[in-house]
């Protein structure tokens, strides 16, 4: 059983901040105070003041079912959940995924003034002076009725720590029947099995971006006497009251998408014990050896801690569905049905099933961070999109309780998949993988699917882009969802076409290798000559009237046409050639980088400003996911220098902040922005989403003086890979050679294959803008 006394002096440290100076108090501490701490670098609050629902995480896993947190807005998935703003917290509830909320408690005291009211006034006034935030754990007092709270978790189960004040009646509201964020919670039921135990479940209901609802299982153990549960019969909810003796109260909450038995089973195997500080020390390990991957010197404390507070990130926002024992909730039939992992040789699941946003822009940042510092991640990822091909015939881009999305455009999860196998994570089944992509290129695939639209096949257009060349705006057959685009449309589908093409090409698939790569040229149908930026044409293939490339989203998906202009990832040299040479696309984007540095390079600070009159005609915005290569796009054009420079601009402007007013602008996408600032920071970039063979990283400007990345063993020969950036400074950006393992390397361009080699990367940085010639040379 749990010791509370050791636990209440735990807590007390890690109340004032001094947990690392009780070193003598227990063993426990002792290795946390040895342990160099990467999540004491991180920074929780970041930009929580323009958070939505999946946004904030504080007792969680990497990945984790369960995300435990307070929540202080509760209505709708944008402007809510963790609001830094908000000082009134309205519940702890444990699911805060896409598309998906869940399970809210709220520990209360019972008295005569309130013994009526409590079900529908419970809410409760916190400060954040007291407050206590880290990667795995989170304490907060609440003020209303003086308890102090202190949360943690497994993987999917949440632990609660409640100190009641004396001589007050302790309860537990499980507000079951509610608005959570982006979907109603209803028929909740919570039943008593003993003096200690409880189970339930709660429908999440279904949404206008995930068409199905999904029951949440869960299993509840106290360490406390249950007197009695009372349901509220004008709310459904329960009061759960305790023994007045038990005034330190743990709680454990496994939870499970497909039965309480597994719920129950999840607890008995990741939680079989009631020792809070032991998770938390866990948790921080689990977290510690994550963040450790990558290890910076020099910069700013600052810098240091922004950039693990994005790396953090990265590892956050899409959650694991599937059980302990490998069970998973399938909704892509006609009926919902309990689904089962394969499992290896020890019985253990191979995988794990996840619930996800779009993978809609990581070409550009988790494809490369997952694939470089984080395979074995990676490849779950692909194992688990591939799962969902198998069980609904259709490889997901955003799937949520179990079922398809639709959520955004495309078949963005091609470019994942196929640099997955160009790194050699995956190497098997490779032409099945095939079918399902190609699948998704094809009339009844994903690309037919514009964002949430789940009863045609009409607005992505692609009849009109296999047809003509190109998806007209609008769609002559009306609006069935959003992102109907057909600029965009065009842009995106013709760079996933050549992602696709690329596998083709190595399984040897000539034909299909030829007629997907003749379709990537397809970019070149909506740019205008005329005028010199992509434009939407109608269905008869004339240019849109009035065209104004700063308008936002006339033809371009949360974005303007001088922002998508550069959307050609694959073909950049063919772009620049549309536009009379590379030298004048260098002076066309460069001028666009120094009007967007006037406004931060950001529309606003939050998403909801994007279409504010004063951000929406911004030319370059990196506070959303269709420009956030084009840094980097000098690089390809034969400018490295712009690159260097500009890069190091906006992380300066856009990604070093470290409050809760800003950080991402709104828009942190699951780990998204914060993968796409750690490769800037670290200056390693890949501009086509690496799915050529032996993907190539574009070298830029790293902020640090020194970036160590430990490779992982079981995927990479390399022990680890090093980036010395030599004299180095906030006026020396411009890299001037570059030495690989004391080799010159040439054309600033790096191989996956030397880099999962290991070695040292050696950079000599100053403020002079022309480089060493035999640098610039390209690389062989």
């Amino acid at each position: 059983m749990h010791n509370k006394k050791i636990y209440i002096l735990i807590l007390f440290c890690l109340i004032l901040g001094t947990l690392s100076s009780c070193t003598e108090k227990g063993k426990s501490e002792d290795k946390l105070a040895d342990q160099k701490s990467f999540t004491d670098m991180v920074y929780p609050a970041l930009d929580t003041e323009n958070s939505r629902w999946f946004f904030f995480s504080s007792a969680s896993r990497p990945f984790g079912m369960v995300n435990l947190s307070p929540d202080t807005e509760i209505d709708g998935a944008w402007g809510s959940g963790y609001r830094y703003n908000t000082d009134t917290i309205k519940g702890f509830s444990h699911i805060h995924a896409w598309q998906m909320a869940g399970i809210s408690v709220m520990p209360v005291t019972i008295s005569a003034e309130n013994e009526k009211t409590v079900f529908e006034d419970f809410y409760s006034k916190f400060s954040h002076e007291t407050e206590k935030i880290s990667p795995g754990y989170q304490y907060v007092e609440l003020d209303r009725y003086q308890i102090k709270t202190a949360i943690t978790s497994t993987t999917r189960v949440g632990l609660h720590h409640y100190a009641f004040p004396a001589n007050d009646q302790a309860a537990i509201l499980f507000n079951l029947n509610t608005l959570l964020g982006p979907s109603e919670n209803q028929d909740g039921e919570l039943n008593k099995i003993n003096n200690r135990e409880l189970s339930g479940k709660v429908v999440i209901s279904s949404t206008s971006r995930r068409p199905k609802p999904v029951t949440v299982f869960f299993k509840v153990l106290l360490d406390a006497e249950i007197t009695d549960v009372i349901q509220d019969e004008k709310t459904g909810n329960y009061l759960v009251n305790l023994d007045k003796a038990d005034k330190d109260v743990l709680m454990k909450v496994g939870m499970s998408y497909t039965s309480i038995a597994n719920a129950s089973q999840n607890i008995e195997k990741e939680l079989p014990h009631w020792d809070f500080d032991q998770v938390v020390t866990e948790s921080k390990s689990e977290w510690n050896k994550l963040l450790g991957r990558i290890k910076v010197e020099g910069g700013s404390e600052q810098d240091q801690r922004r950039f693990y507070t994005d790396l953090w990130h990265a590892l956050q926002g899409r959650r694991i569905i599937s059980d302990f024992n490998g069970a998973y909730p399938d909704n892509t039939g006609e009926k919902f049905r309990v689904g089962q992992l394969p499992l290896d040789e020890n019985g253990k699941p191979k995988f794990n099933q996840f619930n996800s946003d779009s993978f809609w822009g990581a070409q550009w940042t988790i494809n490369t961070l997952w694939g470089l510092v984080y395979p074995e991640i990676k490849k779950q990822f692909v194992y688990s999109l591939m799962q969902y091909y198998k069980d609904g015939g259709l490889i997901p881009r955003g799937p949520s309780g179990g079922n398809y999305t639709y959520v955004m455009t495309g078949a963005s999860s091609t470019p994942f998949i196929v640099s997955a196998i160009q790194e050699g994570l995956i190497t098997e089944d490779l032409e099945n993988v095939y079918q399902g992509l190609k699948k998704n290129h094809m009339t009844g695939g994903m690309m037919e699917k514009a964002g949430y639209e789940h009863k045609t096949n009409l607005g992505g257009g692609l009849k009109y882009y296999m047809e003509n060349g190109f998806v007209p705006y609008p769609i002559p057959e009306g609006v069935f969802a959003g992102h109907q685009d057909g600029a965009s449309l065009t842009l995106e589908y013709a760079y996933q076409d050549w992602t696709l093409a690329q596998l083709a090409k190595k399984l040897g698939k000539e034909e299909d290798y030829q007629y997907f790569l003749k379709r990537s040229d397809n970019f070149k149908n909506v740019y205008d000559e005329s005028t010199g930026w992509m434009r939407p044409k109608n269905v008869d293939g004339k240019w849109f009237e009035n065209y104004d490339p700063y308008a936002y989203k006339v033809g371009f998906v949360e974005a303007n046409g001088a922002q998508a202009t550069w959307f050609v990832p694959h073909n950049l040299e063919g772009l620049a050639e549309l536009m009379g040479g590379s030298a004048k696309a260098v002076d066309k984007l460069n001028s666009q980088f120094e009007e967007a540095e006037k406004l931060g390079f950001t529309a606003g600070t939050s998403h909801d400003l994007e279409e504010h009159p004063e951000y929406r005609r911004i030319p370059i915005n990196y506070g959303n996911q269709p420009s956030i290569q084009t840094a980097f796009i000098f690089h390809k054009l034969g400018r490295p220098d712009l690159t260097h420079y500009w890069s190091r601009k906006v992380v300066e402007k856009t990604f070093s902040g470290l409050a809760p007013s800003t950080g991402y602008n709104g828009d942190e996408d699951q780990g998204l922005m914060g993968s796409l600032s750690v490769l800037m920071k670290i200056g390693l970039f890949q501009m086509n989403g690496g799915v050529n063979e032996d993907p190539e990283y574009l070298i830029g400007s790293p902020i640090f003086d020194k970036v160590t990345i430990q490779l992982n063993p079981d995927y990479y020969s390399g022990a680890a890979f090093t980036i010395d950036a030599n004299n180095n400074s906030k006026e020396n950006v411009y890299v001037q050679s570059v030495l690989l393992n004391e080799q010159p390397l040439k054309g600033y361009i790096i191989r996956h294959s030397q880099i999962i080699g290991g070695g040292k990367l050696e950079l000599q940085l100053s403020n002079n803008s022309t480089p060493n010639s035999d640098t610039i040379k390209t690389q062989k």
